[in-house]
């Protein structure tokens, strides 16, 4: 995301990029995605990713009007990436859910036999 950065004198247009871009990396680590640095591990967190999307919409929405075209280039490509990957994690998890009750309704009429 930080490619976005490259020749931009403004200070202020690095620091909003720069923190864009530490919301949407902490994003990717919730959605597990990237390892965590300080655990070394990779952990999902559904409802984490939930509330950095909420905060990155919120930004769009208090922003609007008020950014350069790479501000909002940077902000718009970081919430839908996380949005999209949100969605399929959620998918996922309900193929898994899906999955494993099926399996224990196979095994309850294995049992039955």
């Amino acid at each position: 995301m930080d490619e976005g950065i490259k020749g931009i004198n403004d200070p202020n247009e690095i620091l909003f990029i720069s923190f864009v871009s530490m919301l949407y990396n902490s994003g990717i680590q919730q959605l597990g995605k990237i390892m965590n640095p300080i655990t070394g591990k990779i952990n999902k967190d559904l409802a984490g990713v939930q509330s950095t999307i909420e905060i990155l919409k919120m930004l769009d929405t208090k922003t609007d009007g008020n950014l350069t075209e790479n501000e909002k280039n940077v902000l718009q490509s970081s919430l839908s990436n996380l949005q999209l990957n949100y969605v399929e994690e959620i998918e996922d998890e309900k193929k898994k859910e899906s999955s494993s009750t099926d399996e224990v309704k196979e095994e309850e009429q294995e049992n039955k036999v």
